[in-house]
């Protein structure tokens, strides 16, 4: 019984991963062709990354009401509505004649985007206990790492070989793919006893209550913070392939395979150190890690020559350390609200994805100069994240509000 068990566990991490990589996917997929489709639409690089900026905008308001309907609804629900609208929203993508079109879908793919990411981290949580979570989401963040590695070379294969269309409709397989393996494995994790209000009056009230918990707040800017760190070099990567190092699109996974071999071994250090020490030691860690790398990305910014090397080798230690620090901060936040995880889930979703699109849609563009400023920037994403861990860190015992109706 406990070897079947184990076996159901496994599936539904597995499928919740999967699940988890539809975000990367339609992000970085597309970005081989984006040479291409700025010419068929007629449009620049700067007008271009607004379709990451509008999807990434969507994808974290909409988690604001996913949230509280996987309270309500229960998680299984969420993950199989947004997943039919990901597929008419993919295929929308594909079939568009101008750029207005493109990008409206664009918006479309965010809004359904966002509800599994957060339905899938409440259903983690609902289904282990801390530890366990840990180790879970640990394992979900490995398998997810893969995502950012093999969608832009998924992405230039079929670019190469059927145009920028096929690329969309890959990801309307893959959201078809996913729905029957959600069908098949994912239960329901939300005991009907635990159900919540979505009156938008409670709603409202219990995002008025994680604000307040500072603890939480300062938890989830430290998350956000220091993706984006990491984020900036994902959107900039056209810039950083095509004009900095003057390759072709055959050669992102020059960049795109380091930097997820740098996110797996965190997430697999952070799953092996999930029963040794606690989620805030494996925190500090990974902070400390994330720090030295910008710093030394800085470094060789000024004084080495730019190569391959120089430019990814600290990526890749920068990865390390944001998968490092996921799962811990992950577990830390959602253990805020125990019986409104979703709520929790959508929040800390919001923040990440809304510095992640402004990161694309604001950061980005005014980085295109030098390779300096993309690492100037990244020093002030860790610099921040390390002030809003040590500001949350800080917070009395007394003072953390666990909200539990």
């Amino acid at each position: 019984m406990k070897k079947n068990n184990n076996r159901s566990s496994a599936w539904l991490i597995i499928t919740i991963a999967l699940l988890s990589m539809i975000g990367p996917f339609s992000i970085d997929t597309y970005l081989p062709s984006f040479p291409a489709i700025e010419e068929e639409f007629g449009i620049n690089r700067s007008l271009l990354l607004q379709s990451i900026g509008f999807y990434l905008i969507a994808s974290a308001i909409s988690t604001l009401f996913w949230g509280p309907l996987s309270d309500r609804a229960g998680r299984r629900l969420v993950i199989l509505s947004t997943l039919i609208l990901y597929f008419v929203a993919s295929m929308g993508c594909a079939l568009s004649e101008d750029y207005n079109t493109f990008l409206l879908y664009r918006v479309l793919q965010g809004i359904s985007a966002s509800g599994g990411m957060v339905a899938g981290r409440a259903m983690i949580r609902d289904a282990h206990d801390e530890h366990e979570a840990h180790r879970a989401m640990s394992y979900v963040m490995m398998l997810f790492a893969l995502a950012p590695a093999i969608a832009p070379i998924i992405g230039g294969w079929l670019h190469q070989a059927f145009g920028w269309r096929s690329v969309f409709y890959f990801l309307s397989l893959y959201a078809v793919i996913i729905v029957i393996m959600s069908l098949r494995f994912l239960p329901e994790t939300l005991a009907i006893d635990n159900r919540q209000s979505f009156h938008p009056a409670h709603v409202a009230q219990m995002y008025c209550r994680t604000l307040k918990n500072r603890r939480f707040v300062f938890f989830v800017l430290t998350l956000g913070s220091g993706f984006a760190g990491l984020f900036l070099y994902i959107a900039g990567s056209p810039t950083i392939i095509f004009n900095f190092l003057g390759l072709d699109s055959s050669f992102f996974a020059v960049q795109f395979i380091p930097m997820t071999s740098g996110i797996i071994a965190g997430a697999f250090i952070s799953a092996m150190l999930s029963h040794r020490l606690k989620a805030k030691t494996i925190v500090i860690l990974a902070l400390a890690i994330m720090m030295l790398s910008s710093t030394l990305n800085i470094m060789l910014m000024t004084a080495a020559e730019l190569t391959i090397f120089t430019v990814i080798f600290p990526l890749v230690v920068y990865a390390t350390g944001i998968a490092l620090a996921i799962p811990g901060i992950t577990i830390l936040t959602l253990d805020c609200f125990p019986n409104n995880r979703g709520t929790a889930a959508a929040v800390q979703s919001f923040v990440q994805v809304m510095l992640s699109a402004l990161t694309a849609s604001l950061l980005v563009p005014l980085l295109s100069a030098s390779p300096l400023h993309y690492a100037v920037a990244q020093l002030l994403c860790i610099l921040l994240a390390i002030i809003f861990w040590l500001a949350g860190s800080f917070v009395r015992r007394s003072e953390v509000v666990i909200v539990d109706s």
